[in-house]
């Protein structure tokens, strides 16, 4: 009797001990359950311009409801600005629309929100996640992946953090845009595939430790995700302001990794400038590549290791717009003091619209862009797709033309361009356009006359 009570208390133990999972639950937990009715398929129209037509791409991605207010966090890569309709399926399977708040390429993240007033009309119920600590993670550590793999709602794959600091240099998505370059990357074995992205990665108690953003190409588990305290951040901005406000100096860091003897600097001491940006802040302050950085407004700086980057990079973006950056700098043996003003940080990829009826497919280009590749006027309207046959095409427009002007009418943005093509567009009239070509200037007669071509529709899979 004595015996079996002791293996009765054994057994007590032990299930207590599994049941608790190290004071973070376990799968069937209410916390994880409650993980699972937070998570949403995503399906998303979005346009695009292909050779100056407009293309209707439709995709399928994952999401996580994190607050009562229906606020869905997902991939930058799922959901972006170019979306034109969005419907989301909760766990119930009931399908809602949503609409988009914003997006924030520079970490792959972006924010949509349920259509609160059908879900209240209809008197549908969603459960919402909570974050846990990224910070805290192991390797070793079990997490899920959560999301619609392929389509399949509500998928759960296990595995361990395999890195919870991985780096990789500044990346590009499909679309262009630059990522990468303000975090590190949590690393796991647990599956992600097409259709995962934008999915939670939990703890067993249900915990969101992380945005699952990527797989590796041509290997087996070996998935990617956003940190939830690098993702928290990001919310909290686009919830406020739709964007996320960074600093901009022009300078791209490099590790000193041994590389410390041919520059003569301690270890541990200092960042590598890597490249300077041609008219940046940076080269007009004096900053050349080689250059090292020993402090940031008296901090010191240390980017000895890949992983340190992210984190220098992110002491200049929360910069003051506007405002100077004081920097230490060591060049040749000498300490220098250099003072760039901060900037706002803009991608080299701008927003792609479509003038559907000319034929003409619009890029609205960066300061950036403009920098690097030498333009000198004032418009930011570049030609990047011409349909063959269409006014554009007829009036000898080409791709790479910038517009300076429609019927002599200066014209400088996207929101003055498509304000007159939309005026001008029905009107049947010949329109007269001015463009720079390699800092040449022309007049094309454009005669709108064409019928538009027809919209095509395309579905994928993010990952």
């Amino acid at each position: 009797m004595r015996l079996s009570a002791i293996f009765a208390a054994i057994a007590c133990a032990l299930l207590c001990a599994y049941s608790t999972f190290d004071g973070r639950g376990r799968p069937g937990s209410a916390g994880f359950e409650n993980l699972l009715k937070s998570v949403v398929k995503i399906d998303v129209w979005e346009k695009s311009q292909k050779d100056g037509g407009s293309l209707t791409v439709r995709s399928i991605g994952s999401g996580v409801i994190m607050d009562a207010d229906g606020t869905i966090l997902t991939n930058a890569h799922v959901v972006n600005c170019y979306a034109t309709k969005i419907v989301v399926t909760l766990a119930n399977l009931e399908r809602v629309r949503a609409e988009f708040v914003g997006w924030d390429h520079w970490t792959d993240l972006a924010l949509i929100r349920l259509d609160m007033e059908d879900v209240r009309r209809r008197g549908l119920e969603f459960s919402h996640a909570e974050f846990g600590n990224s910070a805290d993670l192991k390797s070793g550590e079990v997490v899920y992946a959560v999301g619609t793999p392929h389509g399949f709602a509500r998928t759960v794959t296990r595995g361990i953090i395999s890195n919870a600091s991985r780096y990789f240099e500044g990346t590009i998505l499909n679309s262009g845009y630059e990522t990468g370059n303000f975090n590190t990357w949590l690393q796991t074995d647990a599956a992600i595939n097409p259709g995962n992205s934008g999915g939670p990665l939990a703890l067993p108690d249900g915990k969101v430790v992380g945005i699952n953003t990527r797989a590796y190409a041509n290997s087996n588990n070996l998935g990617f995700a956003v940190p939830s305290n690098v993702a928290r951040g990001v919310l909290e901005a686009l919830s406020k302001n739709s964007t996320v406000s960074r600093g901009y100096i022009g300078i791209t860091p490099a590790p000193l990794q041994d590389m410390e003897q041919f520059f003569d600097v301690d270890t541990n001491r200092g960042v590598l400038v890597q490249n300077v940006d041609a008219g940046s802040p940076a080269a007009d302050a004096g900053i050349v590549p080689g250059d090292i950085i020993l402090k940031i407004n008296s901090e010191g700086v240390d980017g000895r290791f890949p992983e340190q980057l992210p984190a220098i990079m992110n002491r200049i973006a929360s910069s003051p717009i506007g405002e100077k950056i004081a920097l230490e700098i060591q060049r040749n043996g000498k300490i220098l003091e250099k003072y760039p003003v901060c900037e706002r940080l803009e991608s080299r990829v701008g927003r792609e619209f479509s003038l559907e009826k000319w034929g003409a497919g619009m890029q609205e280009i960066t300061t950036v862009f403009k920098r690097e590749a030498k333009i000198k006027c004032d418009s930011n309207l570049m030609v990047i797709g011409i349909r063959r046959g269409f006014p554009f095409d007829l009036a000898k427009i080409e791709a790479g033309d910038i517009i300076l002007s429609v019927n002599r009418k200066k014209v400088t943005t996207a929101k003055e361009l498509e304000e007159i093509y939309s005026k001008l567009s029905g009107s049947g009239s010949k329109i007269l356009v001015e463009v720079q070509r390699d800092s040449a200037i022309s007049f094309h007669i454009v005669n709108p006359e064409t019928p538009a071509a027809p919209k095509r529709e395309t579905k994928t899979s993010k990952n």
